[in-house]
């Protein structure tokens, strides 16, 4: 088998964000797995304008109409696992996010997905939310997220030095009687490999 294709996107484009810390913080961490590529999406690179065709997407034209969106088609079509890492707003997910899954669909179809999130209660209602949105894509959401607790959002908010934010991110491997960082990853690439042989790649 090939070499599992992991999409980290940042799911937040606000100035001044948090989510980038954390996806590069993953990002570094997925490239010391044995027979994974990693990528780091961010939707600033995408800025697809939000729907607005009188079809739903599954029957648009959306993806011939824009570039943008056939850059990012291209981009999911690649990947055969993804790690969405999102703010939440008001119990909820950011817009700019919400498009982006929306804009396409075949493209995310049987393929695993798991979720990194920040703010109240740890980002679990912005995640509860995903998790239904990914299984009407025809994805797999995985059971492990990181939830990132408040003292180590505010703490890395105020640290900009790569290798003293790892520091204060890799804290949560001491959480509970388990390494969380390392079962999201096991997990996920657990479910990735077996879609990507049912999927015949």
């Amino acid at each position: 088998m090939k070499n599992l294709k992991i999409k980290i996107i940042i799911g937040s484009t606000r100035e001044k964000r948090f989510g980038e810390k954390p996806a590069l913080w993953l990002f570094e961490e997925a490239k010391k797995i044995k027979g994974v590529e990693v990528e780091l999406l961010d939707l600033r690179d995408y800025p697809m304008a939000f729907i607005d065709t009188p079809a739903s997407v599954l029957g648009s034209q959306a993806k011939k109409n824009s570039e943008i969106i056939k850059k990012w088609s291209a981009k999911i079509a690649e990947g055969d696992a993804f790690i969405i890492v999102t703010p939440e707003y008001n119990h909820g997910y950011p817009a700019a996010l919400k498009n982006a899954l929306d804009v396409i669909y075949s493209e995310w179809n049987r393929k695993a997905v798991g979720f990194v999130s920040y703010g109240g209660v740890g980002g679990a209602r912005a995640v509860e939310q995903l998790r239904q949105v990914v299984i009407e894509l025809q994805m797999a959401p995985i059971r492990e997220a990181i939830h990132l607790p408040f003292e180590i959002f505010t703490r890395a908010q105020k640290e900009n030095d790569p290798s003293k934010l790892r520091e204060i991110f890799n804290i949560i491997r001491q959480f509970g009687n388990e390494d969380k960082v390392s079962k999201f990853f096991e997990e996920l690439c657990w479910w990735a490999k077996a879609l990507k042989k049912a999927r015949g790649g």
